[in-house]
């Protein structure tokens, strides 16, 4: 049994910011023994590769103060905790990894009752409350941007950036972009993460009709609850609620306009997008606002409230930046500055560490 490979328990569950990382991290222990931890009916189900094993567990997060609903989320996590324990220990698995979000609770708390190595994840610039809470618990927190360490003080912290998939480190994988888009036309890219942007949605389509008198071609991922996604058409505007192939996507984008979740904003650092963002104004405790505020320290990206930006002033700002190509330059400059492209291989060097000693 020497030779037996390592089992590692990954708990990522929810959204494309919680997988991607977990994904990529998992694509970099080949020779590890993978299996999943997630929750019924949410975009594990569908992201996650069929060479994972997934298991499921029933659990929620307090999103409100305690009262009566607080008690019955309580008892899930109480029998959650035990289904992880239970996992685990049948499983002979060697250790967990989690990027965090309400899944990351049940998990630490099983596996550190085991006596159990936990490494945990956290992409974003300000940690969340499950972070904080349960980072010095664990035997490692890998950060994906350095200023998220001073919040985190009692934790054993190690900045690695956050992994992207594959398709934007290796270009000969990717499929050729598939949507007609004149080659030399300024391109915008409009994307608000794997659960799209509603807001951002509707003032794009209000400004776009001035981007389309000047030339420019405006692709549109719109997510699928945006009852009103269908309702703009032109021969310059490409609507989809979502698309696979980003990597070749982003890398031909003139510029973007995004939210500012820690994901979206590492795939435009490695492709070296300029960007235009504009943080989900009800993110748990603003955490956009901190991940958007590196990027503009940084001059890689220009950032809006979403509150005080109206369809003219968009207009106008995207016009000016396109009349500026030098500027667009010197931001995807910055923006590749603050990417780390070998961070799947720095986690999973972390996770090595932890597990193997």
């Amino acid at each position: 049994m020497a030779n037996a490979p390592i089992r590692l328990l990954i708990a990522a569950s929810g959204t494309g910011g919680h997988l991607f990382p977990a994904i990529a991290l998992a694509e970099k222990l080949p020779d590890y023994q993978i299996e999943w931890l997630g929750v019924p009916d949410r975009l594990e189900t569908q992201l996650v590769p069929k060479q994972y094993p997934l298991n499921t567990i029933a659990v929620e997060g307090f999103q409100q103060g305690f009262g009566l609903s607080s008690i019955r989320i309580l008892g899930k996590l109480a029998l959650s905790i035990l289904e992880v324990r239970r996992i685990l220990k049948q499983g002979n698995f060697q250790g967990v990894f989690t990027t965090g979000g309400y899944i990351a609770g049940p998990a630490v708390i099983a596996a550190r009752s085991l006596g159990l190595p936990v490494i945990f994840h956290e992409s974003n610039a300000l940690p969340g409350k499950v972070t904080r809470f349960f980072g010095p618990w664990c035997s490692a927190v890998a950060l994906g941007f350095d200023v998220a360490a001073k919040y985190l003080p009692r934790a054993k912290n190690v900045c690695v950036g956050t992994p992207v998939r594959a398709q934007f480190l290796n270009r000969a994988i990717n499929p050729p972009l598939d949507l007609a888009i004149p080659n030399g036309v300024p391109l915008i890219v409009v994307f608000g993460g794997s659960q799209g942007a509603v807001a951002v949605n509707k003032l794009v389509r209000e400004s776009a009709k001035v981007w389309f008198d000047a030339g420019v071609y405006v692709v549109h991922l719109t997510g699928d609850r945006d009852e009103e996604a269908d309702t703009l058409k032109h021969p310059q505007y490409i609507a989809l609620p979502f698309y696979n192939n980003m990597a070749p996507l982003l890398q031909r984008a003139t510029l973007a306009i995004s939210r500012s979740g820690a994901g979206s904003l590492t795939e435009l650092a490695v492709c070296g997008t300029p960007a235009i963002l504009i943080p989900y104004p009800f993110a748990a405790e603003d955490h956009q606002s901190y991940n958007a505020d590196v990027f503009t320290k940084a001059g890689a990206a220009l950032t809006f409230k979403q509150s005080e930006l109206t369809a003219e002033a968009l207009q106008s700002i995207v016009l000016n930046l396109l009349q500026s190509p030098p500027e667009l330059a010197k931001m995807g400059e910055k923006a590749r500055a603050i990417a780390v492209p070998d961070s799947a291989e720095k986690l999973a060097q972390l996770v090595r560490e932890v597990i193997e000693t």
